[in-house]
């Protein structure tokens, strides 16, 4: 298998931080906007997925952000800091330091409900939204994620029991995280939506999650509740394994042909 090789990275300043972020492939083709999930990274989510070459050789320009607390980025230990409302606003700055008015925003987990915020607050912005890895998780919550912040605060992996908080402090390693910065936005991110908030998202939305996905939720019930929404399964993935899939990367493609 071909090694993929790593982008290059811009930064830029928003609310006196660093946000870090690329931008690749034609720049006449539709720009898509990438949201990584929790403890993840741009690199981590879309390239070393594939899923910047298969957007790029589509004819897409491809911009993806590290989120606040994550990759190069800076890395705050304030949860007042993380709420979906603030993430949410360094994608939208991003979009404006690089002179785009609207974007196809696609988001994986976290940042699907980024990605959701985003529009609530720009649907100006926001020409489809692609929810990966979060259903009725929306709204309605994905468990009990205390233990997960308790997990990336433990001395070592060893002393963690909960099954969810060792995959995530597994992953935090893996990506050599700041594990005190993503506590700090596990308090404050997983702000849900509003109902009536959810059906003042009237744009075309794709509700993408792996039947083996315990954390997301129904993605039938969120897209049900969407003005314009359809879902897609993921078959025989889990919320880790279906961010790469190949089956995710061609319902996206022809979703986003669709309305070109």
């Amino acid at each position: 298998m071909q090694r993929i090789e790593p982008v290059p990275m811009s930064d830029f300043r928003h609310e006196d931080m660093r946000i870090a972020y690329f931008d690749v492939g034609p720049r006449d083709g539709f720009p898509v906007l990438l949201i990584h999930g929790f403890a993840s990274t741009a690199h981590v989510n879309w390239v070393f997925t594939g899923w910047v070459r298969t957007l790029t050789d589509a004819g897409y320009r491809v911009i993806a952000l590290d989120n606040r607390g994550h990759g190069d980025s800076d890395k705050p230990h304030d949860p007042g800091l993380y709420t979906p409302q603030n993430m949410a606003g360094d994608a939208r700055a991003l979009l404006a330091h690089l002179d785009i008015e609207s974007a196809f925003v696609k988001g994986y987990s976290m940042g699907a409900r980024l990605g959701a915020f985003f529009a609530l607050d720009r649907p100006d912005a926001a020409r489809t939204l692609v929810f990966g890895g979060l259903g009725a998780g929306l709204t309605d919550g994905v468990g009990d994620w205390e233990r997960i912040a308790d997990a990336l605060l433990a001395p070592s992996l060893d002393d963690v029991a909960d099954r969810r908080g060792r995959m995530f402090r597994a992953f935090a390693e893996q990506t050599n995280s700041d594990r005190r910065a993503l506590a700090a936005c596990i308090e404050s991110s997983r702000t849900l939506m509003a109902h009536d908030d959810l059906r003042r998202l009237d744009l075309p939305a794709l509700v993408a999650v792996g039947t083996r996905d315990d954390i997301a939720g129904c993605p039938e019930e969120l897209a049900e509740k969407l003005p314009m929404g359809r879902a897609l399964h993921i078959e025989d993935r889990d919320h880790m394994l279906a961010v790469g899939d190949r089956s995710f990367k061609a319902g996206v493609l022809t979703f986003f042909e669709e309305h070109l």
